[in-house]
């Protein structure tokens, strides 16, 4: 029963570190370059409005379960060392509380926090706005390798789990 467990919370590891690397890839690859093309103004507001929607239950559940899911992996992984596929149940759960969530508090969400109270129309708009695409966008290419690495690690510790 305990594997059976262990299985499915690393079947809903994949599927959450897919989910996650799929966001912030998009984010990297075309959101961030769009709003880039825009005045800063628009972009400011664009970006003020994606990080209020997008603290939401689904996101939310994703984001912090794949915390919850990743250290109770990581845990097991520790605790059954000698067990087929521990050292990517550790690989997977590492990358992504350090490379995901710990980059998002520590680099992404302060800089989301200074855009929020920035005016988008003020003469500063367009300093802060140019500074936060520079800061924020290679940490958004952290977090999208990051949850890469997870994912890829969790499906290497469920096939030699199965």
């Amino acid at each position: 029963m305990t594997g059976m467990l262990f299985s499915a919370l690393t079947f809903a590891a994949v599927l959450g570190s897919g989910v996650a690397a799929g966001l912030f890839l998009i984010f990297s690859n075309t959101i961030m370059a769009s709003f880039a093309r825009l005045p800063a103004a628009q972009g400011i507001a664009a970006m003020q409005s994606i990080n209020v929607t997008i603290i939401n239950p689904l996101f939310m559940t994703v984001f912090m379960g794949m915390v919850a899911l990743s250290l109770a992996l990581g845990a097991k992984a520790i605790i059954g060392w000698t067990e087929a596929g521990s050292a990517w149940l550790l690989a997977g759960g590492l990358a992504y509380v350090l490379g995901c969530f710990l980059v998002t508090m520590v680099f992404n969400v302060p800089l989301n926090d200074a855009l929020a109270a920035a005016d988008p129309a003020s003469a500063d708009g367009a300093a802060l706005w140019a500074r936060y695409l520079q800061e924020w966008l290679p940490w958004n290419h952290v977090r999208t390798v990051a949850c890469l690495v997870s994912l890829a690690s969790f499906v290497m510790a469920f096939a030699r789990a199965a």
